[in-house]
């Protein structure tokens, strides 16, 4: 799942908030996003999708998920997202997979396999291996050999989960950010700040990936906590609820509307997002 640590009190270099100058608003917004981690009843969050224009649904494919148990499951939920005009794509990734390159290819195969996704979407947070600290070139050469070879074994696209600090990692005469964009079809970006624009907000933090997508051609989202994350609370709209929420996210909409990259907003998670308080 999206770990804490991406949520470290750092600004991204150089990013700059609002739309970028001379740019034309955007005539609608594009839907929501959103991260699926548990086994919850398809009806219910297709339900709850829909009335909150969720439009995507990472959905975690467990290794092996024809012998997991849960493709019934996943078999509904195709069928109602289908009905509602939501897609599904394949959500997987651990840290250790930096170094088991074997395991997620295996994981991909599996979970495509079964015809139900549009794509992968890989959570893979390698900053969080001891490794990072003591090899961090060679944690982020594995990281990077890891992408090319998802990207190499299915023709469908492959979108990847990013803090927005990668630009703050020299890689390849560039940056980790830059590498990242090189190799993959979309990123996510866990921007994940409570306001909208200004210091240490979404726009803040994210506005470099934004940039660095446009110039490279790479669709970017960005993204919203609801979990409860007691060490950073300015990262998570737990304490603000609903409401705070989607004005927020309305703003973010307006805010990046003049980056061509910008591509929506996904809210991390479907349970601590259908969860959250309706008002302070």
């Amino acid at each position: 799942m999206a770990a804490v640590v991406s949520a470290v009190v750092l600004t991204a270099a150089g990013a700059v908030a609002g739309t970028a100058v001379g740019a034309p608003a955007r005539a609608a917004a594009p839907g929501r996003a959103m991260w699926l981690w548990n086994r919850a009843d398809p009806a219910t969050v297709i339900t709850w999708a829909t009335d909150h224009d969720v439009r995507e649904i990472f959905t975690y494919v467990e290794p092996n998920v024809a012998a997991s148990g849960d493709l019934t499951r996943l078999k509904d939920l195709k069928k109602r997202a289908d009905r509602a005009g939501i897609t599904l794509s394949a959500l997987g990734g651990e840290p250790g997979w930096v170094f088991d390159i074997e395991g997620a290819r295996a994981w991909q195969k599996s979970a495509l396999g079964t015809k139900l996704f549009a794509r992968s979407h890989v959570d893979v947070e390698p900053y969080a291996l001891n490794a990072w600290s003591t090899d961090q070139p060679g944690t982020v050469a594995a990281f990077v050999a890891l992408l090319d070879a998802l990207q190499a074994d299915d023709a469908r696209p492959l979108e990847v989960d990013v803090p927005f600090w990668y630009d703050t990692i020299p890689l390849e005469g560039g940056t980790l950010a830059d590498a990242v964009l090189a190799r993959v079809d979309a990123v996510t970006v866990m921007s994940y700040r409570d306001t909208a624009t200004g210091p240490n907000s979404i726009m803040d933090v994210g506005a470099d990936m934004l940039l660095r997508g446009g110039a490279a051609g790479i669709p970017v989202r960005l993204a919203a906590e609801t979990a409860s994350l007691p060490d950073c609370p300015y990262c998570t709209f737990f304490e603000e609820g609903q409401q705070r929420l989607a004005n927020t996210l309305d703003d973010v909409d307006v805010a990046a509307a003049g980056y061509p990259a910008f591509a929506g907003i996904a809210v991390h998670h479907y349970g601590s997002w259908s969860t959250l308080r309706d008002s302070p």
